[in-house]
């Protein structure tokens, strides 16, 4: 289990305070009802999920198919916090033609299920429903709801502590409830009479005590998650009690994270019992904001598309219940946007270019711009120099009038190979465990702006 200390250094404690709005909204689309997902199947069409039970296909054009992909409205139980919650496609949907939902039924529990595409790829076979996993909530609120399929080809499944307030039956702690928790399932091969299958270097899997199913733990409602395209990170946005609002980004890898809840609220202590783990056990968040400048949070994605070099890199967020939009940089600086029209924030969308789409809850999709488009990253790229290039053993990274924040190579596949953080002017980097060829260096500054260099190793 990770052990981080308990030091201020390791997260942001402060109210945010407003900054510039350097951001842009573009209107996509309006007129949904109670808008919570927005996904995509690997195509250009961009899939919307409704409260109500509704997922429509939204295309390229504008334009929203007449006759909804999949309505489970009959289904559902779709007032306060429940509704259909989440939307995934499966890695290789292209082929099998399948996707999950996550759901709370007609009798308030948690319902994830499978279901597959018809001979019409805009409408789904609403007859092919598998019951995946369910489990049952205890109250009507804090039920989580996304779900996603990791860089590992399992599906993760963000789980509230089953609701009420302060988590009164402290289920966020207990390894042997699914309530509170990141869960990860093999859904291709189903085991032990169930239509999933435990992945073996789970947790808490096999003999050892707890829920197979249990991947992370001390979360109180994760109203969303999602992992960075490009380095794998997992980053999960958890909605605070009283008084903090936390992010919580770690390794893909990184397995049984107790992030602490009910223990503490951030880093904040809130019912720090005397069954609470030692501090060293626990991981407290990269980020996190107090109220009142904000009350929900509403995760979102890591900026990996190309229109906008200047958000590269940065993690968007935003707060349903104050309109704020916010991101957080590489090494946890909280930046606010501002409070964008008193919109209910309910989620973020990531298109199949990587670009980045905002979700008001009462009908209106957004994509998120800049006033700086790739032409201006031009004087970012002039003011790069790499040498010697062609390299051997080394190369180093000079940047004028600036600092180097992060540097990643790739090869043309687009597989990173060499990562890693240097707030400096320049930085020489070892290049002998990568063989001849040619790569790409993408050197981010500390604004968040980024520029792509070719490199030839020889």
């Amino acid at each position: 289990m990770k052990k981080v200390p308990f030091l201020l250094s390791f997260v942001l404690i402060l109210s945010l305070s407003i900054q510039a709005q350097d951001i842009e909204l573009q209107l996509v689309k309006s007129g949904y009802s109670r808008l919570l997902g927005l996904e995509h199947s690997g195509d250009d069409r961009l899939f919307t999920v409704e409260q109500n039970g509704l997922i429509e296909i939204l295309n390229p054009d504008g334009t929203v198919n007449p006759t909804p992909f999949l309505d489970l409205s009959s289904i559902i139980t779709p007032n306060g916090e429940r509704g259909l919650l989440g939307l995934a496609f499966h890695p290789d949907y292209v082929t099998n033609g399948f996707f999950y939902v996550n759901y709370i039924n007609t009798s308030g529990n948690t319902q994830i299920s499978r279901y597959t595409v018809s001979a019409n790829p805009d409408v789904a076979d609403a007859s092919s429903a598998l019951p995946i996993i369910d489990y049952t909530q205890p109250f009507s609120n804090h039920n989580g709801g996304a779900i996603k399929f990791g860089p590992d080809g399992y599906l993760y499944i963000a789980s509230g502590d089953g609701g009420s307030g302060g988590d009164p039956g402290n289920r966020s702690q207990n390894i042997n409830t699914l309530l509170g928790k990141l869960l990860r399932i093999d859904v291709d091969n189903p085991s032990g009479g169930n239509n999933y299958g435990i992945p073996a270097d789970n947790p808490f899997a096999g003999a050892i005590p707890g829920s197979d199913e249990i991947w992370a733990y001390g979360l109180r409602n994760p109203w969303r998650f999602s992992f960075d395209v490009l380095t794998n990170e997992l980053w999960i946005a958890d909605v605070g009690q009283n008084a903090v609002e936390e992010i919580n980004k770690v390794s893909a890898t990184e397995a049984g994270l107790n992030y602490g809840w009910r223990c503490y609220e951030g880093t904040a202590p809130f019912n720090n019992e005397s069954t609470c783990p030692d501090e060293s056990e626990l991981t407290f968040p990269f980020a996190e904001y107090d109220h009142p400048a904000g009350f929900s949070i509403t995760g979102g994605y890591v900026y990996r598309g190309t229109d906008y070099p200047n958000l590269q890199g940065l993690y968007f967020f935003a707060d349903f219940a104050t309109s704020i939009i916010g991101t957080v940089d590489s090494s946890g600086t909280l930046t606010n946007l501002g409070n964008f029209e008193n919109r209910s924030w309910s989620s973020f969308g990531q298109g199949p270019d990587n670009e980045l789409y905002i979700l008001d809850f009462d009908g209106s999709i957004y994509k998120l711009t800049t006033l700086l488009s790739g032409n201006d990253n031009n004087v970012l790229e002039n003011a790069i120099s790499i040498f010697p290039n062609p390299a051997t053993d080394s190369f180093t990274i000079g940047i004028e009038n600036d600092r180097i924040s992060t540097v990643s190579i790739s090869d043309l596949k687009g597989s990173i190979l060499i990562n890693q953080s240097v707030n400096d002017k320049t930085e020489t980097i070892d290049i002998n465990n990568l063989t001849q060829g040619i790569y790409l260096v993408t050197i981010t500054n500390d604004g968040g702006a980024s520029a792509t260099k070719k490199l030839i190793i020889e």
